[in-house]
């Protein structure tokens, strides 16, 4: 039985060649340990050679069956898919079962987006004469100018940002670099915090080089982001069910609504796959639609 062995090549797969975080990693492990327990419950005794598509497509149904949802089973199917594909690559097999093996159809959830207006209610919501008011007006416009993800907010480095290029660096998922243009709008904002707030703050080593600190002088965690958009969320009178991945969503949406390529956005958002990107483009039709419910004679 060659699963233990396998498994450790592909986990050096992942970290090497993909460059994957360690929670992704964990993540495709845990999909092949879901199949070894299936082998194991129902006493099948299968190498990885050995395991064909009739074996995975009965673990396809065990899975079901124990009550996971569609996204979950997506999921799995994906992580056995990319570990077949793994030993076809590095000729440890032949043939790879799980080529025909098909994931359930999932509903993709369209995400919950704010208006330019909304926006600017948020910020203006924000309490100035509060010594971490400038940091959360900074913050909100650098993520809605930038549509960073919560965790490239908090990793934000003072010397991965251009300003006279209106450029910054992000580090996103997998260790990948990309470079996002930043508006003037947000440049201003984080440099009035910079002069007049961050200043003042007893940095604790390590965090010399990060943007936005919290009073301790260290940087944020993700949770204080979600409780300072929430916060303002409140302030402004917002009903939505929203996060910072709100203002994500927020900026791709407003791009790809003003008629922005669809590549130029899956870059700036960091996207592995364009197909993730796409979901913008059925947010773009709902609207589009709305437009001519409110406004066509014939509606």
């Amino acid at each position: 039985m060659n699963w233990q062995v396998y498994t450790k090549g592909f986990k050096t797969y992942l970290q090497l060649e993909r460059s994957l975080s360690g929670n992704s990693i964990e993540a495709y492990l845990h999909d092949i340990e879901k199949l070894l327990q299936f082998l194991t419950l129902k006493n099948i005794h299968q190498s990885p050679e050995e395991i064909t598509l009739a074996t995975l497509r009965e673990f396809l149904r065990w899975i079901t069956e124990l009550g996971m949802l569609p996204t979950s089973q997506a999921r799995i199917v994906s992580g056995i898919k990319a570990f077949y594909k793994y030993l076809v690559m590095d000729d440890l097999i032949k043939k790879n079962p799980a080529e025909l093996l098909e994931a359930p159809k999932t509903m993709r959830k369209l995400p919950d987006t704010l208006s330019v207006y909304e926006i600017d209610a948020m910020i203006a919501a924000v309490d100035l004469s509060k010594s971490d008011g400038a940091r959360n007006k900074a913050i909100l416009e650098t993520m809605f100018s930038c549509g960073l993800r919560v965790s490239e907010t908090v990793e934000l480095k003072l010397s991965e940002m251009y300003r006279n290029e209106e450029y910054i660096k992000v580090i996103g998922k997998g260790n990948k670099e990309r470079l996002v243009p930043i508006s003037k709008t947000a440049i201003h904002a984080i440099d009035a915090y910079i002069q007049h707030i961050r200043v003042h703050v007893n940095r604790k080593p390590g965090a010399n080089d990060i943007v936005f600190l919290n009073n301790r002088g260290n940087k944020l965690s993700r949770v204080m982001i979600f409780y300072i958009i929430k916060k303002l969320a409140v302030a402004a009178g917002i009903k939505k069910k929203i996060s910072p991945h709100t203002f994500r969503h927020s900026f791709a949406t407003s791009l790809v609504e003003a008629g922005a390529d669809l590549r130029a956005v899956q870059q700036m958002l960091g996207h592995e796959s364009i197909t993730t990107t796409e979901i913008y483009t059925h947010l773009d039709r709902e609207y589009l639609k709305d437009i001519i419910t409110q406004f066509h004679p014939r509606s």
